[in-house]
């Protein structure tokens, strides 16, 4: 598929989609969490009374991460479920903000299995829904800030 040149600018004229963005937020702020886990765990020196809640970094928060990551998207209902994976897409350039209303049918059309495996099986899958976000003019910064 042909996408179009993406500008610097959030796309003109195209409102964020019918999905909640703390929902998305909720979803990339999980995902980096079982990928930080994923990539080190603290050293056998960590204090758990100073490590900043390095306690993520271990497997058992990973574990809890990427459950509760999990439950999250299969509690979606099918609308959500295709919205992310529209999101996903656009964020990784195969569609173009412009293409929503194409996406979406797409990611309806080629369900075959569980969303959450596809989703949770993507690579940089946070860093894409992170990029479709701000082709809308998004951002998950307040939803960040309010869980400091």
């Amino acid at each position: 598929m042909l996408v179009p040149e993406k500008s610097e600018e959030p796309f003109e004229g195209v409102s964020m989609p019918e999905i909640n963005t703390d929902k998305v937020c909720f979803v990339i702020v999980k995902s980096r969490e079982s990928v930080a886990a994923d990539s080190g765990m603290p050293g056998d020196s960590s204090n758990a009374s100073d490590d900043g809640f390095l306690s993520i970094l271990t497997e058992r928060g990973s574990m809890a991460s990427g459950h509760e990551l999990a439950a999250f998207i299969d509690a979606m209902d099918e609308d959500e479920q295709a919205a992310l994976v529209a999101l996903m897409w656009i964020g990784r350039g195969d569609y173009a903000p412009a293409d929503w209303a194409v996406a979406m049918a797409d990611a309806r059309a080629r369900r075959t299995g569980s969303v959450t495996t596809y989703l949770l099986g993507t690579p940089l899958l946070s860093d894409y829904l992170e990029t479709a976000l701000a082709e809308y003019g998004e951002t998950c910064t307040a939803f960040e800030m309010g869980r400091l």
